[in-house]
């Protein structure tokens, strides 16, 4: 089985979109935007959160995150970065990402993460699609 091939300035302009969707992540996340959030997923997207919880679709990802969000950054925000990029085809990829809840000032809580976005095209938009949110454990 080939991998799939595209032209590198395209794949670069595609890594760009992508980040862009795990910047809105963040920053939803960091002003606790249920609806922005949300709206980054396909409607019949699955969500494994980082403790294990399987959300199938958008309006039970949507309850889950009502319930969450809100109230969650008080004392706290999160980044995430892209780290890795792999296209299944041109309009499917599969996207690492390290996340790191932090202090309002900086200082790591608890363990990272290292969830793994599938990202599909559709309509000219990247859409989350199957996600798992995992915690890096120490070994």
């Amino acid at each position: 089985m080939n991998a799939t091939v595209i032209d590198e300035q395209v794949r670069q302009a595609e890594i760009v979109a992508l980040k862009k969707v795990i910047a809105t992540l963040e920053h939803s996340q960091q002003n606790e935007l249920v609806e922005e959030f949300v709206g980054l997923f396909r409607s019949d997207a699955i969500w494994t959160t980082g403790h294990g919880k399987r959300l199938t679709g958008r309006d039970e990802i949507a309850a889950f995150t009502q319930q969450v969000l809100p109230g969650a950054m008080k004392d706290a925000t999160a980044t995430y970065e892209v780290v890795d990029v792999l296209f299944i085809r041109p309009d499917v990829a599969a996207v690492k990402v390290h996340a790191q809840y932090l202090t309002l000032d900086g200082q790591p809580i608890g363990n990272p993460g290292t969830p793994l976005y599938v990202m599909a095209k559709e309509e000219g938009n990247w859409r989350l699609v199957a996600c798992q949110n995992t915690e890096i454990l120490d070994a």
